[in-house]
């Protein structure tokens, strides 16, 4: 009787475990949190965004291919992925790996319904994956071509409205989709481009079935401090949260950017979509700068994430073209992309999302006022962010800092070093929280960065 009792307990927890594998999204789809700086499942669930840009998944990648990326990313801790419908590699004129294309004769209201049965698959494997994808309608050379990119312009505000029906109509029953327009082109200087995205954002929602049903964003080109894609559209309501593209170059101050979005109204939560990809080449001059190590790309994780960002996306400049021996590489020779998938800012990640889930996440607010060094050079910035009861220091180059009292709750702070590389933790020591308290990290150095965990005594967290 016992054995039956411990057979029947066994096959109860195996079915629950593999309901829970077959139900990714049992907390709903997502939503912007009710304090407007994060998101969140419709239970109220909160989600960390940690993206990759696998702009051409849907068009260079056939199902075999397309299953072994995702479940990759998956194990690597991953949960949304980046993708483009029409997509930049001559997307409307080259086919995917079945030979289909997306549009009939380029007509954005003509979809072919063979090509977006391949979409539809990558779409649900990414869901057995627990994976959201972050859905591009089309990059935005079929709406600008401007200096780069096949084209052709083919979408109007009339078009554009009945392709975004399309496809929210399509995709209203997943999930796992969050919509993102704009496609690495910001909008002219004229009412034109701003009108055909509008139209498209419109055309989604009523594909969906409401407003409420679609989150989206805009995925812009560099534009500064200007507050990424929010110096469009931060007052339309379907714009639900704000992204930016920082360019491939080291040391940008990325920190400001954040910082002009976060502090816009009305309030929206915002994230950098493409900082600089691991394995790109530096400002696009691999001959003076060499390409892009995993401290280049950790740099920009930490700094965005502390300067007040809800989430932050990955990128490789082999991964997001898909790169393989039939194809040519763009701007240089890379990895072909099976191999770039172990690249290892790729694998380091998973310590910035174990980091950053330790600790309740929806309080969390930037804070320089933690730290007394808190405006230094890019090279060596410092970076503080907390929640009521916890904070985190993030320092570039392993410079020592001095950290102010009375920031977070509790009489005494624990303190532990959290290493980027590994994510491994290592004792700091116990300090009274009424006074300031100096830090020195274990090394410094270029790709020595450092996080400094202060922790409320009294709360005893676990580490991450």
């Amino acid at each position: 009787m016992k054995k039956n009792t411990l057979l029947i307990s066994f096959l109860l927890v195996l079915s629950s475990v593999f309901t829970q594998a077959q139900t990714p999204f049992a907390h709903g789809p997502l939503k912007v949190a009710d304090n407007k700086r994060y998101l969140v499942h419709q239970d109220g669930t909160p989600f960390f965004w940690l993206g990759d840009t696998a702009w051409e998944l849907f068009h260079r990648l056939n199902r075999e291919e397309a299953d072994k990326y995702l479940k990759r990313r998956a194990e690597q801790g991953f949960t949304v992925i980046q993708a483009v419908a029409l997509a930049e590699f001559d997307g409307l004129k080259e086919p995917n790996p079945y030979n289909e294309t997306p549009l009939l004769n380029d007509d954005p209201t003509k979809p072919n319904e063979a090509y977006f049965k391949h979409v539809d698959y990558i779409v649900d494997k990414a869901a057995e994956y627990g994976l959201v994808i972050g859905f591009l309608p089309t990059w935005g050379d079929k709406v600008f071509k401007d200096r780069w990119g096949k084209g052709p312009e083919i979408f109007n505000s009339a078009n554009a409205r009945a392709y975004g029906r399309y496809l929210g109509n399509r995709y209203k029953t997943r999930s796992n989709i969050v919509w993102i327009l704009g496609g690495d082109r910001n909008p002219r200087d004229n009412s034109q481009d701003v009108a055909v995205w509008r139209a498209m954002a419109e055309g989604v929602q009523e594909g969906v079935g409401g407003p409420d049903k679609a989150l989206m964003s805009f995925h812009p080109q560099p534009n500064g401090t200007n507050g990424g894609a929010s110096q469009w559209f931060q007052q339309d309501s379907w714009f639900d949260f704000n992204m930016h593209q920082n360019g491939h170059c080291r040391f940008t101050p990325v920190y400001d950017n954040i910082s002009v979005a976060y502090n816009k109204q009305p309030t929206k939560p915002t994230m950098d979509a493409e900082p600089i990809y691991e394995d790109h080449p530096v400002c696009f001059n691999a001959k003076d700068l060499g390409t892009s190590n995993a401290f280049d790309v950790r740099q920009y994780a930490y700094l965005d994430l502390f300067a007040g960002a809800f989430g932050h996306t990955y990128g490789c400049h082999d991964i997001w073209q898909m790169y393989s021996a039939n194809r040519p590489a763009v701007n240089g020779p890379h990895l072909y992309w099976p191999e770039a998938l172990e690249l290892p800012a790729a694998n380091q990640m998973q310590f910035v999302k174990r980091l950053l889930t330790s600790r309740p996440i929806l309080d969390r607010v930037p804070d320089q006022s933690l730290i007394v060094e808190n405006n230094l050079n890019p090279a060596d910035r410092i970076q503080a962010t907390r929640g009521r009861d916890y904070a985190f220091v993030y320092t570039s180059s392993g410079r020592p800092f001095t950290v102010n009292p009375g920031k977070i709750s509790g009489q005494s702070i624990t303190a532990t070093w959290f290493d980027p590389r590994t994510g491994k933790t290592k004792s700091a020591g116990t300090f009274p929280n009424q006074q300031p308290q100096s830090f020195t990290p274990p090394d410094s150095g270029y790709g020595h960065d450092w996080v400094l965990l202060l922790d409320d005594s009294a709360k005893k967290y676990t580490l991450p």
